[in-house]
């Protein structure tokens, strides 16, 4: 199949848009490869450091003759979706040494979870850990000790944060090795019952818990179609990891399989062999390009589009709203996982997953065949379902058709003829909003705005009654550089009971709403951002707001002499604790949410 115009015309325009910095990007590393630290360039004092305590590989390490890898982990066992990682960078020296080659960590570094700090002052911190994982993974890497490199790493910053750090060592052959979803636990629609009925007063504490407890139950990464998941569907659209490995559950062989799997492959791309696969070639324009593709395809988590824009710069390419806004146009929305349908990311899993996907996508022309994956000649070969035959790893070919089709429908017969995500524009800035979920009917909001600076103080306003009514709720200064950008998916449960009750409601915001937006229409990551005098600074209680994602609208409808003349809403001044503080520097260089609201890639030129 030929591919879509329009991606192709999108595709080359971000190569063209993108010829002097994916240049400059790889001449740096062509010459780190060439010129920069590893370990033939280590002092013998280097090198002994290195491989100090390493009791059975040193003798390899030290001779230099086979593959040493760098391992880059984000475990710890406070997440559920890490703590299966505790017993990975054994297991992959075991299986390195199967291949006569050697493993070490590299490094640790944070994996904060939003599930943990949602509604609360540490959420603050969330998004510029992402550029704190980078910078740990570019610290571990530094050693030059590696000719290759695995990354541990699922949730919602940990995946950007370490592609990120390691595109900077993009001369490394790279693989991302996942630790696969928990099994399913309570049913969705009755953990959104409980969390309204609460937000309403009408169950207790301990019910809630009770609720929330049977739903993130065990290990493995929580089963909603969150960031998490969509950061692993996207490996598999760029081609890094080995294929179908993204949910397969932890605790199985099959899971250990293709870990090793992984690892044995490492062996395979490194730099001295006749198969190098480094991973800054890996993701090039058409890798971002299908990374786009999936997550409209897919209905994915709203956080990748600040994401993916600051991991296509770090590899010196130049991603836009403008360019997913217009493959959203003609990408279907081929999958309806939780939230945006019923079922949960197994059963996605089991009704054919992301080869069933990637299968589909190929086929219709509507994603890059020709990029270079870790595990073969093309991404047709990442359209593979991984099983065990006896003790043995093999791959069988796609499903031909769904298994469930409530989960997962061909591109002939999709959810939705466009991939459900809009961009808005007007005079409150460029917005984004995902609609995969929302209700046609309320895909066009206009309404009378309420103003807040807090998101405790949009609950407090709901509790006492202030909401009821048809309402736009603005919520401002939540932008990188206000407060760093906190997750507000807190809001979801009182908006959603607005909602139920008859009101139109939307909620527009600098701040970001959650991977696993939902029925609430949300136009959100508003730039520029109300700090930096954005427009949303102008907006006051009772101005006509409207929220249209059928005309890409985003508008106060406040005549334009008043609008001119309004004077910008002065900012909160900074809070303190919970570490906050020490986040200050990162806030007051970070870039725009479009450039992917990131101090780190703005204060390096790229």
């Amino acid at each position: 199949m030929s591919l879509h115009p329009t991606l192709a015309k999108v595709t080359d325009r971000i190569i063209e848009r993108s010829k002097d910095s994916r240049r400059r990007y790889l001449d740096l590393i062509d010459r780190q490869r060439d010129e920069g630290v590893h370990r033939p360039t280590l002092s013998s004092g280097n090198l002994a450091h290195g491989f100090a305590a390493s009791g059975e590989d040193k003798p390899t390490i030290k001779a230099g003759t086979a593959m040493n890898i760098g391992i880059v982990t984000a475990y710890n066992d406070m997440l559920s979706a890490h703590q299966p990682y505790g017993r990975y960078p054994e297991l992959i020296k075991v299986f390195a040494r199967e291949r006569g080659s050697t493993a070490q960590v590299a490094g640790g570094v944070p994996a904060m979870c939003d599930g943990v700090t949602q509604g609360q002052d540490s959420m603050e911190l969330s998004l510029f850990s992402r550029d704190v994982i980078a910078m740990g993974t570019a610290v571990g890497l530094s050693h030059g000790m590696f000719e290759g490199a695995l990354l541990l790493g699922i949730c919602d910053k940990i995946v950007p944060g370490l592609l990120i750090g390691t595109l900077r060592f993009g001369h490394l052959p790279t693989i991302l090795v996942p630790a696969g979803p928990m099994p399913s636990g309570l049913a969705n629609k009755e953990k959104i019952r409980v969390r309204q009925l609460y937000a309403e007063g009408k169950v207790s504490e301990d019910e809630l818990l009770e609720a929330e407890s049977a739903s993130y139950h065990g290990a493995g990464t929580c089963t909603f179609y969150g960031t998490a998941n969509s950061n692993q569907m996207m490996m598999e659209m760029m081609g890094l990891h080995m294929p179908g490995s993204s949910f397969v559950n932890p605790g199985n062989k099959l899971r250990q399989e293709l870990t090793r799997a992984a690892v044995h492959r490492m062996t395979e791309i490194g730099w001295d062999g006749e198969d190098y696969r480094p991973l800054g070639h890996c993701i090039d324009e058409k890798a971002i390009v299908n990374a786009v593709v999936g997550l409209l395809a897919t209905g994915g988590s709203t956080n990748h589009v600040i994401h993916l824009p600051a991991i296509a710069r770090a590899a010196g390419i130049v991603l836009d709203w403008d360019d997913m806004d217009e493959l959203s146009d003609i990408v279907p929305l081929i999958a309806s996982v939780y939230p945006n349908g019923a079922g949960d990311i197994n059963y996605f899993h089991a009704a054919g997953g992301m080869p069933y996907v990637i299968r589909e996508l190929l086929d219709a022309g509507l994603a890059h065949g020709d990029i270079l994956t870790v595990y073969g000649q093309s991404l047709a070969e990442g359209a593979r379902e991984p099983v065990m035959d006896g003790d043995s790893l093999v791959w069988k070919p796609a499903a031909q058709e769904s298994r469930d089709e409530t989960l997962l429908k061909p591109v002939t017969d999709p959810f939705r003829k466009d991939g459900g995500l809009a961009l808005l524009e007007g005079n409150l800035g460029r917005a984004t909003m995902k609609v995969s979920a929302v209700d046609p009917e309320r895909h066009t909001i206009e309404a009378p705005a309420r103003v807040f600076s807090d998101q405790h103080a949009v609950a407090e306003a709901f509790k006492a009654g202030e909401l009821d009514r048809d309402v736009v709720v603005v919520l401002r200064f939540q932008g990188p550089a206000a407060n760093g950008m906190p997750e507000l998916h807190k809001l979801t449960s009182p908006l959603g009971v607005l909602q139920d009750r008859g009101y139109k409601v939307a909620l527009v915001t600098d701040g970001r709403m959650s991977g696993a937006s939902g029925k609430v229409p949300s136009a959100i990551h508003v730039s520029p951002e109300a700090f930096h005098g954005g427009p949303l600074a102008k907006v006051r209680d009772g101005d006509m707001v409207r929220v249209c994602a059928t005309t890409g609208t985003l508008e106060a409808l406040v005549g334009a002499s008043e609008w001119d003349a309004r004077e910008l809403a002065a900012a909160p001044p900074p809070e303190m604790g919970t570490g906050r503080e020490l986040f200050a520097m990162l806030r007051h260089h970070s870039d725009p949410a479009e450039k992917g609201g990131s101090a780190m890639l703005a204060e390096a030129g790229l």
